[in-house]
């Protein structure tokens, strides 16, 4: 190879084998004396490949600040268009004295990059971990920005390596890095887009409050509402997580412009037109991420509320979508306030409510019922349009009193007496069925169903025995059936009489507060469990469903 910048190889050599130290040479050491050795050390595990012996060699200068080896330096620099070995040595020493060669800063970096391409698996994992050391001054921008698009790896351990060095740079400065992060989700490609908002949501709470500061939490929120202004569904849930998540927006006033930001993109101030698909899952994603946040800040509950309703009040192609809009207005109603249009939208939910509430069927001379078609008893249903009457009723308690003339009142007293009664005896079989059964025993899927069947049904009679007080009552509370619960209320102790059967419910219980959506639960009903026909029934005292004609799976259409 000839002299290396004035240095023959074989004085190289001699050097190497000789000293111990870099006095020889008349230049400052930068590794404590022992420079020699690693050098030493270094070369003899190398092959004969001239590139490679270069690099050594190259490397092999008292590099420091100030030095003037630009030349050695860009021997290594050029290691990246030789061969894997010459590669891995690159990737090792271009970061190593990245620092000392502030003119040639652009030129490591892409130097680098190419390194961070590469098709061997194990160049780039290298490379990548040594990004974190470009991350300096102006350059840490640049260095998210690379690392970010890196995340579209399908390479598992690759991809835990640009974590990782994503975590790195953020204790460099955390700004900088969402920096380059929020400008790959706006401009970058689709599924750089979608693992930089998974990376942001999953990994931002886990950071150091020294790390994560008010600047920065305050910037955080800046940039996702950006974001926001056009996200899919699933994005806009990951966005909120993330949001919900800062310091900075803990207070009644951060939860007032969580609220805010919901409603805004939740579009509510346009008409709502519930035969569009996609403005019906906009409202109700919209809202699911807004209930945790009501419980704090009342703002827009109401609007939201009245908001979910209409959509109720229009034609829907499935009941599916209706119950789901129903388990909203009943987890909203206990954080409403004095509404406006109080009494008319009472009047809508008890309006609902009756067409979720058959009539007994008509009976000839015989006993017999007059039609063979039997009313449906929708559980889930009524349960959550008696839940929303209830909390909305404690608002205005004369109601069914004042507001609702006698023949409609009485009317309604009929269906509740014919459901409550009804009721009664489903309890009981569900109290029988469950008799004794612990652990394992009601971890099966028939057992699981007949558990939330009962929480449902005692929920139900526990709201209908207030209402059948004179004047109504709105004193009790239940816990809705699809909210966590302790195991002891999924099952009685033991049988009791039948002058108790449904009370299980009537216990005052406080409310249990909102839950993360992504709280794990003890159970919850698809769309739609109870809401077939319980059964063939006649309508008189000793037997309303004629259960043991089918088995509790058909009851619930599971």
């Amino acid at each position: 190879m000839g002299k290396v910048y004035g240095v023959e190889l074989a004085r190289f050599r001699q050097l190497c084998q000789s000293s111990t130290s870099c006095a020889s040479w008349g230049h400052r050491c930068p590794h404590g004396g022992h420079f020699i050795q690693y050098v030493l050390l270094s070369y003899r595990s190398l092959t004969l490949y001239p590139a490679i012996n270069l690099i050594h060699i190259s490397y092999g200068f008292p590099f420091g600040q100030g030095s003037d080896h630009k030349d050695a330096y860009q021997v290594i620099l050029d290691g990246v268009k030789g061969g894997p070995k010459e590669k891995r040595l690159a990737a090792q020493f271009i970061p190593k004295f990245f620092s000392s060669f502030p003119e040639l800063a652009d030129a490591a970096i892409n130097a680098q990059l190419d390194l961070c391409e590469d098709e061997d698996v194990s160049i780039r994992r290298q490379a990548i971990k040594e990004l974190p050391r470009f991350a300096t001054g102006e350059n840490i921008l640049r260095v998210a920005d690379i690392l970010t698009q890196l995340l579209q790896t399908d390479d598992t351990a690759e991809f835990n390596q640009v974590n990782a060095a994503l975590i790195s740079i953020f204790k460099i400065d955390a700004k900088g890095t969402l920096g380059g992060l929020f400008s790959q989700i706006l401009q970058g490609e689709d599924i750089v887009r979608e693992r930089a908002i998974k990376f942001l949501s999953g990994k931002l709470k886990t950071l150091p409050e020294d790390v994560m500061t008010k600047e920065v939490e305050e910037y955080v929120f800046a940039e996702t509402k950006k974001v926001l202004e056009d996200v899919t569904g699933e994005e806009f849930v990951l966005l909120m997580r993330l949001v919900s998540g800062l310091r900075v927006l803990q207070t009644v006033h951060g939860r007032q412009q969580l609220v805010e930001l919901v409603v805004e993109q939740a579009f509510l101030e346009q008409a709502l037109n519930p035969a569009d698909p996609d403005t019906v899952d906009r409202l109700l994603q919209c809202t699911r991420q807004a209930l945790p946040l009501f419980s704090v800040s009342r703002t827009n509950v109401d609007f939201t509320f009245v908001s979910l309703f209409h959509m109720l009040t229009s034609p829907m192609a499935e009941l599916d979508i209706q119950l789901e809009v129903l388990k909203l207005l009943a987890e909203m109603s206990p954080f409403c306030g004095d509404m406006d249009k109080l009494e008319a939208n009472l009047n809508m939910l008890f309006t609902k409510l009756l067409e979720f509430m058959p009539l007994p069927p008509e009976e000839v001379e015989n006993g017999e019922n007059s039609t063979s078609e039997e009313p449906k008893l929708q559980f889930s249903y009524v349960e959550c349009l008696l839940f929303s009457f209830h909390q909305l009723g404690k608002k205005l308690p004369d109601f069914l009193l004042d507001k609702v003339d006698a023949e409609r009142l009485k009317d309604f007293k009929i269906r509740l007496q014919y459901f409550a009664r009804g009721l009664q005896v489903y309890i009981r079989q569900l109290r029988v069925a469950l008799q004794g059964k612990t652990g394992d025993a009601l971890k099966t899927e028939e057992n699981k169903i007949k558990v939330v069947a009962l929480k449902i049904t005692n929920n139900i009679n526990v709201l209908i025995k207030d209402l059948f007080h004179n004047p109504p009552s709105y004193k009790s509370t239940v816990t809705l059936s699809w909210k966590p619960v302790q195991k002891t209320e999924a099952v009685a102790p033991k049988r009791l009489a039948a002058e108790e059967l449904g009370s299980g419910g009537s216990t005052k219980k406080q409310i249990s507060p909102l839950p993360r959506r992504d709280a794990r639960q003890i159970y919850n009903p698809p769309s739609g469990k109870y809401s077939a026909s319980i059964g063939n029934f006649t309508y008189g005292e000793d037997h309303y469903f004629s259960i043991h004609q089918r088995s509790m799976k058909d009851i619930c259409h599971c």
